[in-house]
């Protein structure tokens, strides 16, 4: 008797278990990504974020957080291995689908049109020069529509700094030749770029990329004391997203190359 009695709480604790594991809500999935999110585990909640949307397939923060977290593991694949270029234009494919689904489901969201931006930035990069040229333009209208609706998105305003950095850098013989081939070319600024990157960091100053970025615009407009700072807070600022190691290295060769520029 004594023995059945244990046979039976043991199965219980196991249908329990099964219970807890197999009868997640899709809130419940979403927590578990952003807690390995928080963790820098970035395959991790995307499965999580994945099995939301699989539950709920019209919930628009499962959506919009699944495009994020395929654009973080796109770029953590190793450059080195076998098809990594074409593994990551599919997962920023991907990527672009589930934004664009977010935004579908909420126009008036920051984050369904940031994150389009982002996941399109980073697939258009694998394309070639036209199709970067079309999507620019795309990329910028999502930018504002994301400042637009929620002007403490400090990741919009980055983005749009890198994107006037990106378009400011194709000079003016490259322009008039592209527009050629590839239409009209969108202008971009390096001082607009700089405005953009300090007033993300005015918003969130503890975030390494936004140093590193207002730094490469630094030395693009040649202030090489300003960019060898820029990168110093990059090096010393604390880990705080799974790619920061990676740009904290970046920014060690920057800071290497801006400080042999600088005006003694």
């Amino acid at each position: 008797m004594k023995k059945t009695i244990i046979v039976m709480g043991f199965a219980i604790a196991l249908l329990a278990l099964a219970g807890i594991s197999f009868g997640q809500t899709a809130a419940e999935h979403i927590q578990a990504g952003d807690g390995f999110y928080a963790g820098f585990d970035d395959q991790k909640a995307l499965e999580e974020y994945l099995a939301a949307v699989e539950l709920e397939a019209s919930n628009y923060e499962a959506l919009w957080k699944t495009a994020r977290a395929y654009v973080d593991t796109a770029d953590l694949v190793d450059p080195a291995g076998k098809d990594a270029k074409e593994t990551r234009k599919k997962m920023y494919a991907t990527a672009v689908t589930y934004a664009r689904k977010a935004i579908a489901i909420n126009p008036n969201d920051t984050w369904g049109h940031f994150c389009l931006s982002a996941t399109m930035g980073k697939k258009v990069l694998l394309q070639g020069k036209k199709d970067q040229i079309d999507a620019s333009k795309v990329i910028k209208v999502e930018i504002d529509k994301a400042i637009g609706l929620d002007a403490s998105n400090d990741l919009a305003y980055h983005a749009l700094g890198r994107w006037h950095r990106r378009m400011a850098e194709i000079g003016g013989a490259k322009r008039a030749l592209g527009s050629l081939f590839y239409g009209s070319i969108p202008k971009g600024s390096f001082a607009e770029s700089e405005k953009l990157f300090l007033k993300a960091i005015e918003l969130r100053p503890g975030y390494v990329n936004h140093h590193y970025e207002l730094g490469l615009t630094y030395e693009a407009l040649e202030k090489f004391d300003l960019a060898a700072a820029e990168f110093q807070k990059a090096i010393d600022l604390p880990v705080s997203s799974s790619k920061d190691k990676g740009i904290k290295k970046e920014a060690a060769i920057e800071l290497e190359k801006a400080l042999k520029k600088k005006k003694p």
